[in-house]
């Protein structure tokens, strides 16, 4: 019992981690990171610590919100792995649609480690 507690409250970590991306509240994406976490797109080098993070964050302002529509989300523990579509403004102007799977992993009430899975060859971008 104690374990789907745990989950139900990283689920809702990882919920609230992306609803502040889609209204870009970099203090809320920050302050939901240990010091240490470790952001990486896959096939691209990672994004490691908070000031790093930050660096990343500021790539975004100026630009439109995004939004996440989950697919499917599943906590086990201290790991939440969802599919989602996320429909983003690129710094062009253009807007696409991304189909992707994140894995974040929860420690001490933050996430200390947040991998997407997307193809960067085109398909699954609408």
């Amino acid at each position: 019992m104690a374990n789907q507690s745990l989950a139900a409250k990283n689920d809702a970590i990882v919920r609230e981690f992306l609803a502040a991306w889609e209204r870009r509240d970099e203090v809320t994406i920050l302050s939901l990171c240990t010091a240490d976490a470790v952001w990486e797109y896959v096939t691209m080098p990672p994004i490691v610590g908070k000031t790093a993070l930050a660096e990343h964050l500021s790539e975004y302002r100026g630009r439109p919100g995004a939004r996440i529509d989950i697919r499917l989300q599943v906590a086990s523990g201290d790991v939440v792995f969802n599919e989602r579509f996320d429909h983003l403004t690129l710094k062009s102007g253009r807007q696409v649609t991304i189909r992707c799977c994140g894995v974040f992993e929860i420690k001490d009430d933050q996430i200390s480690a947040w991998r997407d899975y997307f193809d960067t060859r085109g398909r699954g971008v609408a």
